[in-house]
């Protein structure tokens, strides 16, 4: 049988979730002929490696450092079998059975670029980053230093689409990013400069501009039990704050020179306050 899918997932310190994750695929992904490939990022943790007897039909990979979140999911893919391939968070669960559904709207549309689903946490609180819109110079201000806003109106995060809609958007979240194998290479896969954050934003930008379309699918929703591996201190803050200086040189530098000077400012100054932030709390 051909192989579909294959669900790629990178785990970082994170066994109890991986484990839970896990076993929501197995329930739930139903009659899709698929392999879910896990790459172990150096974890300090090793119990993650109790699951391979847990697991046996997961194919585990160890990496001997940790190499980042793109180039382990580059890497995973390369190994990957199936037509499509779902980059997945080990702190996610699926939560019914619509993987086949999914894959059937994909292969209805040629121009199909990535899907990505309704977002919630434990607290069955919706997380708003599940659609977003490409960062520009009036969404990115909105982001970085306004906290509230009309909840319906067109911001970074789509917030004029309805959360329980199928409609077309332009950014999803690596933590469940479904795409056609042969569209992830033939955009490069996720761009190993960014060891963390930003590189899912690149690369569903990326496949906007090879003419493919990007997806928003509320009617069906994971949970994300968010940041459980995150510890928001320095390096936290100079992974996340470069990755988006990285997005706008790449992208905005050449092409947009006064979004890339405003932005680039703006991020500049968002960083040193947040820097200030955590040597306050430090004291």
């Amino acid at each position: 049988m051909q192989m579909e899918l294959s669900v790629i997932i990178v785990n970082y310190n994170v066994t109890q979730l991986l484990e839970k994750c896990l076993q929501s695929l197995h329930r739930f992904i139903g009659n899709v002929a698929y392999e879910v490939i896990v790459i172990d990022n150096a974890s300090p943790d090793t119990s993650w490696k109790e699951l391979r007897n847990r697991f046996p039909q997961v194919h585990f990979i160890s990496s001997a450092t940790n190499i980042g979140f793109s180039k382990a999911n580059n890497r995973a893919v390369t190994a990957a079998k199936g037509d499509f391939i779902l980059l997945l968070n080990p702190d996610t669960e699926l939560e019914g059975y619509y993987m086949q559904e999914l894959l059937s709207f994909a292969r209805k549309r040629t121009d199909f670029g990535c899907l990505g689903v309704r977002m919630h946490d434990a607290k069955g609180n919706y997380l708003p980053e599940s659609k977003r819109d490409v960062p520009n110079m009036v969404n990115s201000f909105r982001k970085l230093y306004v906290f509230s806003g009309n909840k319906n109106s067109r911001s970074y995060y789509r917030n004029d689409i309805a959360e329980d809609t199928i409609a077309e958007v332009e950014i999803l979240t690596g933590a469940f990013l479904l795409m056609n194998k042969e569209v992830y290479l033939q955009v490069g896969g996720l761009d190993e400069r960014y060891f963390m954050y930003g590189e899912d934003i690149d690369l569903c930008y990326s496949v906007l501009q090879k003419g493919y379309r990007n997806w928003y699918y509320g009617k069906y929703s994971i949970l994300h039990h968010k940041g459980q591996s995150t510890v928001k201190d320095i390096k936290y803050l100079q992974r996340f704050y470069g990755a988006m200086q990285l997005f706008i040189e790449k992208y905005y530098r050449k092409d947009k020179p006064l979004q890339y000077r405003v932005l680039r400012v703006g991020l500049m100054l968002r960083y040193a306050l947040e820097k200030m932030k955590l040597k306050i709390k430090a004291v």
